[in-house]
């Protein structure tokens, strides 16, 4: 099994998705009225259909969520994700 991380890098506004260590894809943000607004995500190529970008949204709205910030989704990717978790993270999601 691998070990999947994702860390805040705030000196990039970027989420990064580990696994086993090596980079594995983003999710970039920008600050803007006090919210987190998630602009773009991405995996590299050859992490792709493993089912890491839906990792990288829960564990990323998880540490939003620890750290009491409110999200915005502007990234296709985290918003249609979120149209199809609609409940999961509606206290911390905006509109």
């Amino acid at each position: 099994m691998s070990d999947i991380d994702v860390r805040d890098v705030p000196g990039h506004s970027r989420f990064e998705l580990l696994v086993d260590g090596e980079y594995a894809g983003r999710a970039d943000y920008r600050l803007r009225d006090g919210l987190v607004v998630i602009v773009h995500s991405e995996v590299e190529e050859q992490f792709r259909g493993k089912g890491l970008a839906s990792v990288l949204v829960r564990r990323t709205l998880d540490l939003l969520r620890a750290d009491g910030a409110k999200a915005k989704l502007v990234c296709p990717y985290f918003a249609a994700w979120h149209e199809k978790h609609p409940d999961e993270y509606a206290d911390i999601i905006v509109d």
